[in-house]
């Protein structure tokens, strides 16, 4: 993508992009029409989180203060560890894990600030302590046997996921996916997000009309996803009487460096299958494109859908990881290698 300054970092509550901005897939000529809406209460009523995942945990990580919350769907094949991009929620993948838990398991988590996680210090959020809160949580669940797990980022969880899988400390790690963050890009946009976000609809009479407003003039273009979504990237302010970010972001600036400062060459280096999904027509920087020309990274360009493609088109998403999953031959446990697996059997 060439992402407008949103793109790579325009996480929840991104607004339309200053006519100023690069080309990019938030531009209008590449964003699809958002989709029609009334104004009625019950079109953008929040949904359930029980309607996609099967189980909702707390983790609490031994010797700390720091707890947890995932969101767990399916019960058989390897494991898809979700990471939501800055203000959103583990909800973000809540419609393609519905997809995705046919075939594999779906751990969402909610990163530190955001959902309902509580940290001893929520607005620590530098690469190194979100990429120790994934380790930490990943390893009080599955202890030192984990199964097979595909690690899966969104924007600024992107540059979790690469991050966590760059130290290699992780067991039975067989997959990266990134999804819409490219290093280059989200460097150069970073002068440009404070005025996005002071630009973005701050307070919300009710959920309902925050719902609306993610839709309408906000990030997002699918509507039930955004119901199921936005209600958890919110909080109620009592002494104003309504509804704003659980995350402020604004406040985050001296870690945006660190998110993506490097990310390319870190990617590149995990030793492991990797994707990169891309929204519209974002460009590669030079790393990447080297890399992509040596074959070592698939990459996707989604046409129509903003800079969430998990949550606009989560159907064609889920399919790009159960393929993903397929290809790669990832099992359960790991690698399977039919042959071997007959042997065993014997």
């Amino acid at each position: 993508m060439e992402p407008t300054p949103l793109a790579s970092l325009q996480e929840e509550g991104e607004g339309e992009p200053d006519e100023s901005s690069p080309s990019s897939a938030f531009s209008a000529a590449a964003v699809p029409p958002r989709p029609a809406t009334h104004h009625s209460l019950h079109k953008f009523a929040p949904l359930e989180w029980s309607d996609y995942f099967d189980e909702e945990r707390r983790v609490a990580i031994p010797d700390t203060e720091d707890v947890f919350n995932v969101y767990m769907a399916g019960s058989n094949g390897p494991v898809v560890f979700c990471l939501h991009g800055g203000g959103y929620s583990g909800l973000s993948f809540a419609l393609a894990a519905s997809r995705i838990k046919e075939k594999a398991r779906v751990v969402s988590m909610d990163l530190r600030g955001h959902g309902k996680s509580a940290t001893s210090d929520d607005s620590d959020l530098s690469i190194e302590t979100l990429s120790s809160d994934v380790i930490a949580v990943l390893h009080t669940l599955y202890g030192d046997s984990p199964p097979a797990i595909i690690l899966v980022g969104h924007s600024m969880g992107g540059s979790v996921a690469v991050h966590v899988a760059a130290r290699k400390v992780l067991r039975n790690l067989h997959g990266l996916v990134v999804v819409d963050v490219v290093e280059g890009t989200a460097m150069a946009s970073l002068i440009h997000m404070q005025k996005i976000l002071a630009n973005r609809t701050q307070h919300f009479p009710s959920i309902e009309k925050a719902i609306e407003w993610s839709v309408k003039g906000g990030p997002l273009r699918n509507i039930e996803s955004a119901r199921v979504s936005i209600p958890s990237t919110l909080k109620y302010d009592e002494s104003k009487k309504c509804y704003t970010y659980r995350t402020p972001l604004e406040e985050t600036e001296k870690y945006w460096k660190g998110w993506y400062e490097g990310l390319s060459e870190k990617f590149l280096s995990c030793p492991v299958q990797k994707i990169l999904l891309l929204a519209g027509t974002d460009r590669l920087d030079r790393a990447l494109t080297i890399g992509q020309m040596q074959g070592k990274f698939q990459m996707v360009v989604v046409r129509h859908t903003g800079h969430a493609i998990q949550e606009d088109v989560p159907e064609e998403f889920a399919s790009y990881i159960l393929n993903f999953i397929t290809r790669n031959k990832i099992g359960p446990n790991g690698v399977e290698i039919p042959g071997l697996i007959n042997k065993w059997k014997h």
